[in-house]
């Protein structure tokens, strides 16, 4: 198939980077991460989803969510929390903040990266060169989760990638970046922002070629030979009139194997699928464009207006044109709408 399900995906969830910040660790130090959703209106404001990761750029230490075993990292290497889990970062593992937690957060100034004041560091003030033991660039990516995002649902809390040959030229590409932007040169916070992003779709396809047999999930979906084609079909043209019988005449399934397949391997039946993702599309296209309900319903396979708003409003609360409404707005899109 030509369809790249990936990249569809991650176009219609709105990934946005930016917000970099630096730990510089010497012999014994520790810093605590708050939840993302606690400093999200801060470093991302407007996404409805925050994650965080680190990048060791130079040394070694360890990471983790907190009360969870740490992981150790060397240089090169990624960790990612991709649901926002609160964490430690430190040169040893065990260690927390001396105050027992993040204690406040402060962005200043708007420029990036910026500084992220947290009272609860220790360890990580100015340093000499020769003193600096380990370095961590350190970022937040948001996203959209409404209505329908499979993709940060089939991530694991906590993503370690490690080094390789192929994942070399991140850690060279941000290092440059981050030093262009602190030298105030012109297009260093748009360079940050899209490095940001590619690295972590470049995270996402590590991940999803290091899964391991037997997995289970949306990337495992990907991975499978007949799921991938049926998921590639359904994106490829998400308007038309797909039937688990015709999409496992297309794959080589019978029907029952088909939903069998995807429940077990993706979680939801096919149809299920095929409507969640409807109502994402829909919803970009509200957002973004001018086209009245009426057309964004044909555009993605509703025959009537009328059916198409009784199910926007059976998954996201709210009928289409109050979504419209709520995300022009707020001026970025985040929208709360009823649990």
């Amino acid at each position: 198939m030509s369809h790249d399900v990936l990249s569809e995906v991650l176009r219609n969830v709105r990934l946005r980077g930016a917000a970099y910040y630096h730990v510089n660790g010497g012999q014994d130090w520790v810093a605590e991460a708050h939840a993302a959703r606690e400093v999200a209106a801060i470093v991302l404001p407007g996404s409805e989803h925050v994650l965080e990761y680190h990048v060791v750029t130079h040394g070694s230490c360890w990471g983790g969510i907190i009360g969870e075993p740490p992981v150790h990292l060397q240089t090169g290497d990624i960790l990612m929390f991709p649901h926002g889990d609160a964490h430690v970062m430190s040169s040893a593992p065990g260690m927390r903040a001396p105050t027992g937690g993040p204690g406040a957060v402060e962005r200043s100034p708007d420029q990036l990266p910026f500084n992220l004041r947290l009272s609860g560091v220790q360890g990580t003030g100015e340093l000499s060169d020769e003193a600096v033991c380990t370095t961590l660039i350190c970022g937040f990516l948001g996203c959209d989760v409404r209505p329908f995002n499979p993709l940060i649902a089939a991530l694991p809390r906590l993503l370690h990638l490690r080094s390789s040959g192929q994942s070399g030229w991140i850690v060279q590409l941000m290092q440059n970046a981050v030093s262009e932007s602190l030298a105030k040169r012109p297009g260093g916070e748009a360079m940050l922002e899209r490095l940001s992003e590619m690295m972590f779709v470049d995270a996402m396809r590590r991940y999803a070629d290091t899964l391991p047999e037997g997995s289970s999930g949306w990337f495992a979906g990907l991975r499978d030979r007949l799921l991938g084609r049926a998921l590639a079909f359904m994106h490829d043209d998400p308007a038309a009139d797909w039937s688990v019988d015709e999409l496992g005449r297309r794959v080589g399934l019978s029907r029952s194997a088909l939903h069998q397949r995807f429940v077990d391997t993706i979680g939801l039946a096919p149809m299920q699928y095929l409507a969640s993702w409807r109502m994402q599309l829909a919803a970009s296209l509200l957002r973004n464009t001018s086209a009245t309900i009426a057309a964004v319903a044909q555009e993605v396979g509703y025959a009537s207006e009328a059916a198409f708003s009784r199910a926007f409003r059976r998954l996201l609360g709210m009928p289409p044109s109050a979504w419209r409404r709520a995300s022009m707005g707020n001026g970025h899109g985040a929208i709360t709408t009823p649990a």
